[in-house]
């Protein structure tokens, strides 16, 4: 039964986690998950599928995850940063990508979450887009799970990164229904966040990482608040905005 796991929060409507465990423990008892990777994939997935493309989340790089991509008549997006410019999971460089595109965006952690969710109806969630896929999950269900993916120490384990955190509790903010502890957490600490919400993202560790690699624009596209009006669902293999006409 759901209630014998004290880690499920099944008691609430509205659940917060983290990581791969996360999506493991609360995907399987919830209408809806959505997926939190603001620096950067659900960013990107928002910037992308807002322009009427569809993107297809892959959990690493490497010779398979071209086979998937040609699978798919599908472009495969590059590292961030990578000699040859291209597609990557750099929001800037996807703020021009042409409706209909195609685009497989391996990443460790947005896209390593999103395929881990199974059944369980799916949306790519960050600040952007946070108003219109917190509309988009409460008409798909009532329990919603919400999951900040956190960033990955040099031994590959979870680092808790605050501004998946705070994309998290933009989503709960505005979800109806009883929310955890760890829901009510995420929310108060968006709510303490957001009149600085460009400053914060700068500043904090990943922020500063991308900075200092010459990646300040996509904090700068990554910070900005209800801006979009995507609801990107993961439908079969790919993402796609519901809200789009594309």
């Amino acid at each position: 039964m759901h209630g014998t796991d004290p880690l499920n929060q099944s008691q609430f409507d509205i659940r917060c986690e983290w990581g791969l465990h996360g999506v493991q423990t609360l995907a399987p008892i919830s209408d809806v998950i959505v997926i939190v990777d603001v620096l950067s994939f659900t960013t990107c997935v928002d910037i992308a599928t807002a322009n009427g493309a569809a993107v297809f989340p892959y959990a690493s790089h490497g010779d398979a995850a071209g086979d998937y991509a040609r699978a798919r008549n599908a472009l495969l997006a590059g590292p961030r940063g990578a000699a040859g410019g291209g597609y990557s999971l750099s929001p800037a460089g996807l703020l021009d990508i042409p409706a209909r595109t195609r685009l497989v965006l391996p990443s460790p952690n947005g896209s390593t979450l999103s395929v881990a969710t199974g059944a369980a109806p799916t949306l790519a969630g960050c600040l952007r887009n946070s108003r219109s896929v917190a509309a988009y999950a409460g008409r798909i269900g009532r329990t919603v799970s919400v999951i900040a993916c956190g960033e990955r120490w040099p031994d590959g384990s979870l680092r808790p990164a605050v501004e998946d955190l705070i994309g998290a509790g933009a989503i709960i903010s505005q979800l109806g229904g009883s929310k955890s502890p760890e829901a009510r957490a995420a929310e108060a600490v968006f709510e303490s966040s957001r009149g600085d919400l460009g400053r914060i993202l700068a500043a904090c560790a990943s922020g500063q990482e991308l900075i200092g690699r010459g990646f300040s624009t996509d904090v700068d596209l990554s910070g900005r608040l209800d801006c979009s009006t995507s609801a990107p669902l993961l439908r079969g293999d790919s993402y796609l905005d519901m809200n789009s006409a594309c």
